[in-house]
């Protein structure tokens, strides 16, 4: 008998001798090949416009052989959804990369999701790809096989630019990405900005992890509530873990509506961050246990809420317009944390923080040196190396020189915590006669910079959260 050794290989590898590079050229021929994908096919999207409703993907991929959809050039591909979601995905090892992907609904409420990623499909991947206008570019939650309830785990989300060109007129639920359930996400280096939800409560979010999740880490993002100056619409928060909380049914481990969701997200990691000009706390926590916010820089927003008796953890590092609150309950620990440093001190350090610039332009010396070490920050938001003691506070290591801010910066060989590659009450007052406040031992050398108003540029902002 003659053997077959390519077929025998692909067998092993648990694929399939199908699997094949498909390259299309418009919106009939996207969906065909989505629809007969097998595990190791790679779609390839010429130049060009694609008009869609909607995809499903559920065909099975593993590790060896994923199931990839990507631009044949970087942001080539256009696709425009008008339908509630487009890519439905449901099956492991699929990943996405290079797309440009936007929502062309007449109705801002029938633009749900450009992804919604449910259940058994695991190791989900969206990267280098921009995704606007949509009520949340990402949905992930759990759905029922079975005999119980399956989570989506290990997602990467990584290198996008993910906003909205206008307001969502909407009372649906508005965060560019919505991670309910799931363990072992990552959000790094994605830039979010420009959210808003103009209708119903108006609160909006640059993205979250809740509803029972683990261990999730967002890291090394750009988020600008708003790029516009001046007055912004509606309340936007920046990062959270717990967002605006989970009904009990749909909420991890019980989903059971007699078992309350007693904890929204567990050890999750913030870290390495910048979040501009959010017209509510640029990170919120809402019954996250054992949550870490890491060497964050925070300019112009209200500052960091732990809120409820779920919520604990630590916040170390971090440089903020706002200050730290430990809310109806909850606990934290704060160490190093430079708090109320308003937009005029900003302004002074650094060449457009409302802009996410972070070239330096002044007198920094307050931050450098000042924080301690902490296991879980090696790095800083451009990927270079910290040292081992004496760390710059907020997210750029600034005994390192400058680096582009921005937009995310691409790298190679940074890895998680598990050593994978990876390839968001009292109204906030500010100190009287002093610019900012310190927490725990950091450095309250700004206090020379105080005749600058602490309510200046309107940064007394409104709160509006129950």
């Amino acid at each position: 008998m003659r053997s077959h050794p390519v077929a025998l290989v692909l067998v092993l590898l648990g694929g399939s001798a199908h699997a094949a590079v498909k390259n299309v050229t418009n919106s009939t021929e996207l969906s065909a090949a989505i629809a007969a994908a097998v595990a190791g096919d790679e779609i390839v999207l010429a130049d060009g416009t694609y008009a869609l409703t909607g995809a499903s993907c559920s065909a099975v991929g593993t590790q060896a052989l994923p199931i990839v959809v990507r631009a044949a050039n970087h942001l080539g591909a256009k696709i425009e959804f008008n339908g509630a979601e487009g890519f439905k995905v449901s099956g492991a090892f699929w990943r996405f990369e290079d797309l440009d992907i936007k929502g062309v609904c007449p109705s801002d409420s029938n633009c749900e999701h450009a992804f919604h990623v449910t259940g058994a499909a695991h190791n989900f991947q969206l990267l280098n790809s921009r995704v606007m206008d949509f009520n949340a570019q990402l949905k992930v939650n759990a759905s029922m096989i079975g005999a119980g309830y399956v989570t989506p785990n290990n997602g990467l989300i990584e290198g996008n630019e993910l906003g909205d060109t206008r307001a969502r007129m909407t009372s649906n639920p508005t965060t560019k990405l919505n991670i309910d359930t799931g363990d072992d996400w990552i959000v790094r280096r994605n830039y979010i900005h420009d959210f808003e939800k103009g209708m119903g409560d108006m609160v909006s979010y640059g993205a979250f992890f809740k509803s029972g999740g683990n261990r999730g880490i967002m890291e090394r993002n750009l988020v600008i509530c708003s790029t516009a100056t001046g007055a912004m619409g509606g309340y936007r928060l920046g990062l959270s873990l717990g967002g605006g909380g989970t009904g009990a049914q749909f909420c991890a481990p019980a989903f059971n509506a007699n078992t309350p969701c007693a904890v929204e997200h567990y050890g999750g990691t913030i870290r390495n961050n910048i979040i501009v000009n959010c017209s509510d706390v640029g990170i919120y926590l809402n019954k996250a246990r054992d949550s870490h916010l890491l060497y964050n820089t925070l300019i112009a927003t209200n500052g960091i809420d732990f809120r409820y008796a779920a919520s604990t953890g630590e916040a170390v590092g971090n440089v903020m317009g706002g200050i730290i609150r430990n809310r109806e309950g909850a606990t934290s620990t704060q160490t190093s944390n430079l708090e109320n440093v308003i937009l005029g001190v900003f302004d002074m350090m650094y060449a457009t923080p409302l802009t996410g610039d972070l070239t330096v332009t002044g007198n920094i010396s307050m931050l450098t040196g000042a924080g301690p070490a902490n296991a879980k920050v090696t790095d800083d938001y451009c990927g270079r190396t910290r040292p081992a003691s004496g760390l710059t506070l907020g997210a750029l290591e600034h005994t390192l020189g400058d680096c582009n801010t921005s937009m995310p910066t691409t790298d190679a060989g940074v890895t998680d915590d598990a050593g994978n590659n990876g390839g968001g009450d009292h109204t906030p007052m500010e100190e009287p006669g002093g610019c900012c406040q310190s927490s725990g031992g950091a450095t309250g050398a700004l206090g020379a910079l105080a005749p600058f108003a602490l309510v200046a540029g309107g940064l007394l902002r409104r709160r509006r959260r129950s």
